[in-house]
């Protein structure tokens, strides 16, 4: 019998308290595709999830996963067998951290040849994420001067490629230690934690900013929010501010959306929004035509060298905990990506 690795979150538990299950192969059913799953990342969706945290997790126990890449290995009925053999990316929510993956066909995104499979998984969700934000929210233009919280992560260095691509100015808040990769993506770096941020920020862009984007979520859109020039845009798109409160895990993101839309009744010229990669599900051939459009503009840019995949390290996958708590700790610039145990590799032959 063939057999699938793979990560299940038992519940609330440390980053050593996720376990490795092995099950039965599973099919795929009418209209789906069977993977061999060659990367999946480790995201802050899942650092929420362990904290029982994120918006819409299912009950545990579950496999995380947000988005994963890998090569078909066999279709379901109503699928064009032409898929087998080939490299996929999908952006599934949960159920990525597997070495074999069910996913809808009509929710793959081809992989151009010559990218290797993890940096691949680097722009994915991140990579979905930051070109809508910069692109269906912001609307940036060339010229303008931006600011990008927490450049360093993996949205964050995601973001601030694309900027300066598209010919913006990217300042962009991280701890020190991280300041030379922000510089070598093209950002100016400035301390998340100093007490004078907004001054620092206003000293590079004294009319202020046309864009912000903030992760951080809680009082911060105060200050992201002043920061903004005249016509300027502020995109929230995280929580991170009470990822270790306890409680509800809605209510930060009501609350956030909240103080979003009361800013937007100001008479100031200046808008928010909050990003959902999401929204607009409920109309899914729209959706899918999107996503897939906005992640194979985002996969020619890798494709052609105009980004870099910025990968924090490469873990096996059944050491998801070490994963996780690297991605937890602040010390990496970039994704932590899971990959296929060198004892067990993932056979990608159909």
């Amino acid at each position: 019998m063939d057999l699938a690795t793979e990560i299940v979150l038992p519940g609330i538990v440390e980053t050593s308290g996720l376990e490795v299950r092995v099950r039965p192969m599973p099919a795929p059913g009418s209209g789906q595709a069977l993977l061999a799953v060659e990367a999946s990342g480790v995201s802050f969706a899942e650092q929420q999830m362990r904290r029982g945290k994120y918006w819409d997790q299912p009950a545990f126990p579950f496999v995380p996963g947000y988005d994963l890449v890998g090569t078909v290995l066999r279709v379901g009925p109503g699928v064009d067998t032409a898929l087998v053999g080939r490299r996929f990316a999908a952006l599934t929510k949960v159920g990525g951290w597997t070495s074999h993956a069910v996913v809808e066909a009509a929710d793959l995104v081809e992989v151009p040849a010559g990218i290797d499979p993890a940096e691949a998984e680097t722009v994915v969700v991140n990579g979905i994420t930051a070109w809508q934000m910069l692109h269906r929210r912001a609307r940036i233009r060339n010229g303008q001067t931006i600011l990008v919280h927490g450049a360093n992560g993996g949205v964050g260095s995601t973001l601030v490629q694309l900027a300066r691509h598209a010919g913006v100015r990217v300042i962009g808040t991280a701890s020190p230690r991280h300041h030379q990769a922000v510089r070598d993506l093209g950002a100016v770096p400035l301390d998340y934690r100093a007490p004078d941020l907004p001054a620092l920020v206003r000293a590079l862009a004294p009319n202020g900013v046309d864009a912000v984007f903030d992760h951080i979520g809680g009082d911060s859109i105060v200050d992201s929010f002043k920061l903004l020039a005249r016509g300027g845009t502020l995109v929230s798109y995280g929580t991170a501010a009470t990822k270790n409160k306890p409680g509800s895990s809605r209510l930060p993101v009501l609350k956030l959306i909240a103080r979003l839309q009361i800013r937007n009744l100001l008479p100031n010229g200046r808008h928010t929004h909050f990003f959902n990669v999401w929204a607009g599900k409920r109309r899914a051939e729209a959706f899918r035509t999107r996503l897939r459009t906005d992640l194979t503009n985002v996969f020619a840019l890798l494709a052609d060298g105009t980004i870099t995949a910025q990968v924090a390290a490469r873990i096996p996958l059944t050491r998801a905990g070490e994963a996780m708590a690297l991605a937890e700790s602040g010390t990496v610039t970039g994704k932590v990506v899971l990959v296929p145990d060198p004892e067990h590799p993932t056979d990608t032959r159909p």
